[in-house]
C-alpha cells in the first residue's frame, strides 16, 4: 500500500494541536485592515476551532497530522 499524501494547501492554513483540535486563521484578515478599529484588528491574531463538520473532510487531506 502506497503512503498517503498530504494535501499541501491544506497543511498551510490548517494547524492540529496535540489534542486533535484543528485550528484555522479568520478570513479577511488583511484586506482595508488600515480603517479598522484597533479591537477588530485584533480580533484577527488568533486562530480558532474549525466546525464540527469540517472536521473530516480536513483529515482526509492532512493523514498524518493526528498524533
Amino acid at each position: 500500500m502506497p503512503k498517503m499524501k498530504t494535501h499541501k494547501g491544506a497543511a498551510a492554513r490548517f494547524h492540529i494541536t496535540g489534542t486533535g483540535k484543528i485550528l484555522r486563521m479568520k478570513g479577511g484578515s488583511s484586506h482595508l485592515r488600515r480603517n479598522k478599529a484597533y479591537r477588530a484588528r485584533s480580533l484577527y491574531d488568533s486562530k480558532v476551532a474549525v466546525h464540527d463538520a469540517d472536521v473530516p473532510r480536513l483529515l482526509r487531506l492532512m493523514p498524518y497530522g493526528l498524533p
